[in-house]
């Protein structure tokens, strides 16, 4: 008697199979990320990008202010599912939002990290790091894919190619992307209950 596939264990499967289809353009985001990093961290900051920056930590922080820690975990987690979408989606439009995205998260890191080493020591960065295991991963995964959906324009069949990888790009949200997205926004907001 022929043994019947686990639907579920079949998705997931095909979900790390696209992971690996898509390795090259996750790691071009990765790099674009860290070369942000690097140069918010290295650089000085112009005047009205500062400006701009802390405003919108200061806008973020009254958002949370008074908040429970469960309130808090479910604002970030909404927050970041909100970007990685966006980053994922926006992949249609040739690739030029994920790249956009990774440039700008990885130099806001960049900036933050610096700011916190000026303030507190190197020794301060321990509170990034933990969310972060989980937060960037989700976010290259999401950039990646929807640089890899603005590859479409480059196929024999590009409508074809685009609503395949959508599909699969989508299910590898659900299935891997928002989990991790969740334990993220757990580490972070505990973190956030405890500093506030």
């Amino acid at each position: 008697m022929k043994k019947k596939n686990n639907p579920v264990k079949e998705l997931y499967k095909n979900s790390f199979d696209h992971i690996k289809e898509c390795k090259r353009f996750i790691l071009a985001v990765t790099m674009i990320f860290f070369a942000g990093a690097i140069i918010g961290l290295i650089f000085p900051v112009p005047e009205e990008i500062l400006k701009q920056i802390l405003e919108m930590i200061k806008n973020i922080l009254s958002e949370i202010e008074g908040k429970t820690t469960i309130e808090i975990i479910g604002f970030l987690l909404l927050n970041n599912t909100k970007a990685s979408l966006i980053g994922l989606i926006g992949g249609i439009f040739i690739g030029i939002i994920p790249i956009i995205m990774a440039l700008a998260n990885g130099y806001l890191l960049g900036f933050v990290a610096a700011l916190s080493i000026q303030t507190n020591g190197i020794f301060s960065m321990w509170r990034i790091l933990p969310h972060g295991i989980f937060e960037l991963p989700a976010l290259f995964i999401s950039l990646g894919l929807g640089l890899h959906l603005g590859s479409f324009i480059f196929q024999k069949n590009p409508a074809k190619h685009l609503k395949e990888n959508l599909k699969k790009s989508i299910t590898t949200f659900i299935l891997i992307i928002l989990p991790l997205l969740v334990i993220a926004a757990i580490i972070e907001g505990i973190l956030i209950g405890f500093i506030i």
